[in-house]
């Protein structure tokens, strides 16, 4: 008996590097809960004359809150707090991004809680998430029927993160330093 254990050790330990792998979007995730506490300037990379604002002003990410499923990354326009993106891991092979937008004292915005879920593996530095179902009913209430075809993108590399949004005849990207975290 005692051998039979020892050969199911032994093949155990042979299949465990493979059964700990993480899929893409785990290891999205964990590099991202990596930065926990850290704030980082950013710069529009893509967009049109509708980003005006956000190329004047000072944009900053914080990677403000860390669980094993939820981080939460409030994004400031200047002094425009209003807005959180916000990743949750559903399990270890798919991730949900959604824009939770607050007015000043704490009130949820009529435009808020869209974005959608991975739908493919994407990789350990971008992961995709096209408009999900209650977005679009949410965008076609509010007659910004122009975001039913969204997908959102979050990209990540060791110098650089990147939200991005696209859409047949839209772009908009912003990238943030992440080699000079931000004094707190």
């Amino acid at each position: 008996m005692k051998r039979a254990l020892t050969v199911a050790a032994v093949a155990w330990l042979a299949f465990a590097p493979a059964a700990l792998a993480q899929s893409p979007a785990g290891e999205f995730f964990d590099a991202l809960g990596k930065l926990c506490g850290q704030s980082f300037s950013g710069k529009v990379a893509a967009g049109n004359e509708t980003d005006a604002a956000f190329r004047e002003a000072q944009l900053v990410m914080t990677v403000a809150s860390c669980s094993a499923t939820e981080i939460r990354v409030p994004f400031h326009v200047g002094e425009d707090r209003s807005r959180t993106w916000v990743i949750t891991r559903l399990g270890e092979d798919r991730l949900r991004l959604k824009h939770d937008h607050r007015h000043a004292d704490g009130v949820e915005d009529e435009i808020s809680q869209y974005g959608g879920d991975s739908l493919e593996a994407g990789s350990a530095g971008r992961q995709s998430f096209p408009v999900d179902a209650d977005s679009i009913a949410l965008f076609n209430r509010t007659d910004r029927t122009v975001s039913n075809t969204n997908v959102w993108s979050l990209e990540l590399s060791p110098e650089t993160f990147t939200y991005e949004l696209a859409r047949p005849g839209r772009l908009f990207r912003v990238d943030f330093d992440l080699t000079q975290p931000l004094a707190p």
